[in-house]
């Protein structure tokens, strides 16, 4: 398989790095195997013979034609956290060759992939309308809000639409550089990630903080502070409106429109992420937790832990 891997001016280092240095990994780790896949051809594009990364290091490429014969495009992300100046990048003067670039792979039908802020870029593209898509949790709300036409899914490490590959936050890069030697060989990939200490993270969710998420809009983040206060005990959403001075209706919108879930499952990711914590940080008996979080029967909550979080509540304990 012939990759093209995309370097640009503000690229992030650890996301380009990580994601040629699985694919080496892959490519060196080939003969261990009884029946070795074939090897990636891995090629660093780039618009200049020379890009300079977020960090400040400087990246030698080839041209950007190489990719009209790739059999896969990958695109690193941007270094920029900041939701205004990550859209304004995006969407500026400065990435439309990248934005042409991806359009026009996906009009070959090459397949595509990106990781954390990159996503926008593909999003931004138009490779996205009409498809599923994960990207970096914290960003999901402004995602959403810019690209409605995708269907955006910020709990998932790693998802696949119609021959485009999306991935999480940041070291997400490494997840989504794993899943594309595993589309060719599971047990290489299951090899390379033993070698690189590399736990299987089906997830985002472990990692999510909602009190984040929530500072998204105004409404929303009062509702947040409102639930929190309780929940110790059962929490009626229409007490939560009220208490903030809105409707039933105005909050369910807020929260479908920020988060793109319902408020009764937000109440519930924030009673997890408290669980989480306690679990961490407390030797506090799992049905004492539980009632601390609002339900009456540790099962209860022992389902939902491994719904949300991909992981049990002794995992949990564990980490």
């Amino acid at each position: 398989m012939d990759i093209a891997v995309l370097a640009y001016d503000g690229v992030f280092d650890s996301g380009l790095a990580a994601l040629l240095d699985v694919l080496e990994g892959a490519n060196a780790m080939r003969g261990e195997l009884a029946q070795p896949p074939p090897a990636w051809n891995v090629t660093t594009i780039g618009f200049r013979r020379r890009v300079r990364t977020g960090a400040g290091h400087v990246v030698e490429t080839v041209p950007v034609g190489a990719a009209e014969d790739a059999d896969l495009l990958l695109v690193p992300a941007l270094a920029e956290r900041r939701p205004e100046a990550l859209l304004a990048h995006v969407s500026g003067p400065a990435a439309a060759p990248a934005r042409r670039l991806v359009a026009a792979t996906r009009a070959r039908r090459t397949p595509i992939a990106s990781a954390c802020t990159g996503t926008f870029l593909l999003a931004e593209s138009g490779v996205l309308d009409g498809l599923h898509a994960t990207t970096s949790w914290w960003l999901a709300p402004y995602f959403r809000g810019r690209y409605p036409a995708v269907t955006v899914d910020e709990t998932r490490m790693v998802t696949s639409s119609d021959g485009v590959t999306t991935a999480g936050a940041a070291f997400g890069h490494v997840d989504l550089a794993l899943a594309i030697v595993r589309m060719n060989s599971p047990a290489l990939a299951e090899l390379v990630a033993r070698y690189l200490v590399i736990d299987e993270r089906p997830s985002q969710a472990a990692y999510t903080i909602s009190a984040a998420l929530a500072q998204a809009d105004p409404t929303l983040a009062a509702f947040e502070r409102w639930a929190r206060e309780h929940l110790d005990q059962p929490v009626s959403i229409a007490d939560g409106a009220r208490a903030i001075g809105v409707s039933e209706r105005t909050l369910q919108r807020a929260v479908r429109r920020t988060l793109g879930t319902s408020p009764v499952r937000f109440v519930q990711d924030l009673r997890v992420e408290r669980a989480s914590h306690l679990l961490r940080t407390t030797g506090l008996p799992l049905e004492v937790i539980a009632r601390k979080v609002g339900y009456e029967h540790a099962n209860t909550l022992r389902i939902l832990l491994r719904e949300r979080t991909g992981a049990t509540a002794s995992t949990l304990r564990g980490r």
